[in-house]
């Protein structure tokens, strides 16, 4: 009788409580160190504190990845000699949380497989609700870690940044290019290749303005997009950003689903408040 698979991923999937119901998947958190106190990503620690904690002592949060037996004792939680999991981490090239992972699953011996999303936020997501699809069609997991590793390459994960203090503080631009990117009212295009995160495009102008731009950018004039679903990503409440980005990508792709999520802490810890991304996948070729 084939085993059932468990799908368990890291806390920077971004998945709202809703789907990670919906497709039975189990959260491993980040931890956030937060001016010397740490927490757990996602259930100690919420992106406001972070953005209050910078606001009243200007101090940004410090991310680590979970321990090997962090994983090891949330693995086993579900393996009972019937059931094997397929694990869906961090980009390996953002964090130590893949290796950790995969140093846990060798510990173990067997029943746990790990694949690297190559990515963060809803577009590890978008692996995860893949696996977790096949896991309930009944698919082994040897064979979900192989079909959900090719599908790394067809995911499109992008944001754009309106405050780049954060980059600036957390030592990921120059002091000289946030000036210059607060005084020409500059929005960076960060975009997910090769599993590293760099700057695509400059945008300028008002926030909203910029996300018509954005949209456009990654949805028109394609043909090779899969239309089941989009995340809209973003740190911050941003309700007329939202109505800005729904009604320009109705202009180019007709998506069955759009979900709308939060990044949680490890993501926000980066990219600071106002950072709001679109992250869908292409068909297979």
């Amino acid at each position: 009788m084939a085993k059932k698979v468990v799908i368990t991923a890291d806390s920077t999937c971004d998945l709202s409580a809703e789907l990670v119901e919906r497709y039975g998947v189990k959260i491993v958190p980040l931890y956030v160190n937060l001016d010397g106190t740490m927490y757990r990503d996602g259930v100690d620690a919420k992106p406001q504190m972070i953005f209050d904690l910078f606001e009243d002592k200007k101090i940004l949060p410090k991310t680590s990845a979970p321990a090997v037996q962090d994983y090891i004792d949330h693995f086993t939680q579900y393996l009972d000699g019937e059931t094997e999991i397929v694990h869906i981490s961090l980009s390996s090239e953002m964090s130590a949380s893949c290796q950790n992972a995969n140093l846990a699953a060798g510990e173990i011996g067997e029943g746990v497989y790990v694949v690297d999303s190559r990515n963060l936020s809803t577009g590890i997501g978008h692996i995860v609700i893949e696996a977790a699809e096949r896991a309930a069609q009944g698919m082994p997991a040897s064979q979900i870690k192989e079909e959900c590793e090719k599908l790394t390459d067809l995911v499109e994960a992008s944001f754009v940044i309106s405050n780049l203090v954060f980059l600036y503080k957390g030592g990921r631009c120059s002091a000289t290019s946030a000036l210059m990117g607060t005084a020409l009212n500059i929005k960076p295009g960060i975009v997910v290749k090769d599993g590293k995160m760099g700057v695509a495009k400059k945008y300028r102008g008002p926030f909203e303005k910029c996300l018509v731009k954005y949209v456009a950018d990654q949805l028109q004039g394609r043909d090779d997009i899969d239309t089941r679903r989009i995340f809209i990503t973003r740190s911050s409440a941003t309700p007329k950003a939202d109505e800005v980005v729904l009604a320009e990508i109705k202009k180019y792709v007709d998506f069955e689903e759009v979900y709308y999520t939060y990044a949680g802490c490890t993501i926000c810890g980066h990219c600071g408040p106002d950072t709001l991304g679109i992250l869908f996948m292409r068909k297979p070729e």
